[in-house]
């Protein structure tokens, strides 16, 4: 019995040396057929592997929250439309490369909505990157410094969802402009993305600054993008 779960874990597979101890411990390592026992086994090393890549999904996300879905309070006095959230929850806005845009006031519970989508595409087996509008153009610049601008581009327009926060703090400047629309362009209607930001979308135009570039960026993102205009006080404030 040792020598099989040694074989077991020499092979990685840890689901299956975890179940076979467990049997081993309660005895029903005799009580069970060959089919039913394998069936088990494998069914314990299926499990671990899915927990393994939820965690690893999890960890290279970089949410600025911990939240889920079922955390978030559908109210539509606050902007949270039930049915939009239910249909969001399926995942297949990821699979047919679908927007969100989340506007609203500071503290109103945009990050944490959005985190909470995050977190339920990683559980669905989904890549996911969190970013930050202002810490993703540093990245971008120190990648063309370094020449690994290329393989940046090519890891965010393969994630399956990102998520771009603080979207509108300062206006778009020269090489920022050009990087924000091959972002976009690379997952337009391939791979969803979510835009955070504290500006109305009428704003927004004005915030690319160049009218061109806005019109293609905007022509991508807006039109058929699922849309939460957040209201009310924020969530920040202390009761």
């Amino acid at each position: 019995m040792e020598e099989i779960k040694s074989q077991l874990l020499s092979l990685r597979l840890t689901g299956m040396s975890r179940l076979w101890q467990t049997l081993e411990e309660t005895r029903r390592t005799g009580e069970l057929s060959l089919a039913d026992g394998m069936a088990l086994l494998l069914q314990a090393e299926a499990d671990k592997r899915q927990e393994n890549r939820y965690r690893r999904l999890m960890k290279n996300a970089g949410f600025r929250y911990k939240a889920f879905v079922e955390e978030i309070k559908a109210d539509p006095v606050r902007g949270i439309d039930k049915m939009l959230l239910t249909r969001l929850a399926t995942g297949d806005y990821i699979k047919n490369g679908e927007a969100i845009i989340i506007t609203g006031a500071t503290g109103c519970g945009k990050s944490f909505l959005a985190s909470a989508l995050g977190h339920h595409a990683c559980k669905q087996g989904y890549t996911v990157g969190y970013h930050n509008m202002q810490k993703l153009f540093v990245r971008l610049k120190l990648a063309r410094a370094d020449g690994s601008i290329i393989k940046l581009f090519d890891r965010l327009a393969k994630t399956d969802l990102l998520i771009i926060d603080d979207f509108g703090l300062t206006a778009l400047q020269g090489q920022q402009q050009t990087d924000f629309l091959e972002i976009i362009e690379d997952r337009h209607a391939k791979h969803s993305t979510v835009i955070i930001s504290q500006l109305p979308v009428a704003n927004w135009f004005d915030v690319i600054g160049d009218p061109v570039i806005a019109d293609a960026i905007l022509d991508r993102l807006v039109h058929t993008a699922h849309r939460f205009e957040l209201k009310g006080e924020s969530l920040r404030k202390k009761v």
